[in-house]
């Protein structure tokens, strides 16, 4: 099941090793070993995926479980994977499927890009959401899905770790919509501790996805110990001010016990919280807590008069107080895609 890859160059004539230049790892693949991810193979001085159309996982999500909630609220996303992830989370929530190929197994079933983007219309979905693993490490796949997604008038976003390459981003630009990134932290050191990654590519795309035109939104889960400090908290909400703009809206999310990571309580309602605050008295205008069902902060409210302008517990949406995208009651334009 290898397919060609994409974003990648031979080191010198005579020398088979290839460099990948699809994520920020950037790595060096000797002939016939893999990159980071696990999922890319040196094949004799040419490099491969072997997870071009391997399809681990096919569902119909509500966009905010993404979570996206300032793009097309209220729709559906067809959610599409692959196994693989270019990081080693010792919490991820997926890693049977994210961690499969570390863990000496590599399965899914075959897919058309073309019959993915009709499945997705079949079951009346706004969206296509390249999710639960790493779209970064599929790129090849998720790009030719999204081509036949917008043919049919279909939106794609991903869900990511935000360690693309800029090479990257300007393949996506066109094609992906909208994404939601994770920040883990506002400390290197925890990136490679816990994640086996750095955290400047993650910062700096957050700033050239915007700049491609790519709706963004940005998940944060706060984890006991780890990245709960209000230290910590206040420097991620400054740096989303700062340098991305106040209208990214910040999903700060509860951390529950997974993987090697079993042992950790979960994250206490009053951390997420004081996190919710943190954010506001940053300047962020968007800032919602998630993985707490029935937390008033899952709905969003207007930045100019304060007033509700759309109502949500859990995934579900109630009252909208919007019109062509503004306030109903100021007017104040409320950021995103498709709004209302």
């Amino acid at each position: 099941m290898r397919h060609e890859a994409i974003l990648w160059e031979p080191l010198a004539p005579d020398d088979k090793r290839v460099r990948c230049n699809l994520c920020a790892h950037r790595c060096v693949i000797p002939p016939g070993k893999l990159g980071a991810c696990c999922v890319r193979e040196n094949v004799d001085g040419q490099l491969f995926t072997l997870v071009y159309d391997r399809t681990i996982s096919q569902h119909v999500d509500p966009i905010e479980k993404k979570p996206l909630f300032h793009f097309l609220p209220g729709s559906l996303a067809y959610s599409v994977a692959t196994p693989g992830c270019n990081f080693r989370c010792a919490f991820c929530q997926n890693w049977e499927i994210s961690q499969m190929p570390r863990e000496g197994g590599l399965v899914g079933s075959p897919v058309r890009p073309v019959d993915v983007a009709r499945a997705a219309r079949h079951h009346g979905c706004a969206s296509i959401a390249y999710t639960y693993t790493e779209p970064t490490i599929f790129a090849e796949y998720a790009l030719d899905c999204a081509r036949e997604a917008r043919a049919l008038g279909i939106r794609n976003v991903f869900v990511s770790n935000g360690y693309m390459t800029p090479e990257l981003i300007d393949l996506m630009e066109g094609l992906i919509d909208g994404i939601n990134v994770d920040l883990k932290a506002g400390r290197g050191e925890f990136y490679r501790r816990i994640s086996g990654a750095g955290l400047q590519p993650v910062l700096d795309n957050l700033k050239l996805l915007r700049k491609h035109n790519i709706w963004l939104e940005v998940t944060t889960l706060v984890i006991p110990g780890l990245n709960d400090t209000d230290e910590e908290l206040r420097w991620v909400a400054k740096y989303l001010v700062d340098e991305v703009g106040p209208d990214t809206p910040w999903h700060i999310s509860r951390f529950f016990p997974q993987y090697h990571m079993a042992g950790t309580p979960p994250t206490p309602a009053s951390v997420l919280e004081r996190a919710y605050h943190i954010g506001r008295e940053a300047g962020l205008h968007y800032v919602y807590v998630g993985n707490l069902p029935g937390h008033q902060t899952e709905s969003t409210f207007c930045p100019g008069c304060g007033k509700l302008v759309i109502e949500r517990t859990g995934y579900h949406l109630g009252r909208r107080n919007l019109r062509e995208g503004r306030c109903a009651f100021c007017a104040t334009p409320v950021a995103g895609i498709g709004i209302g």
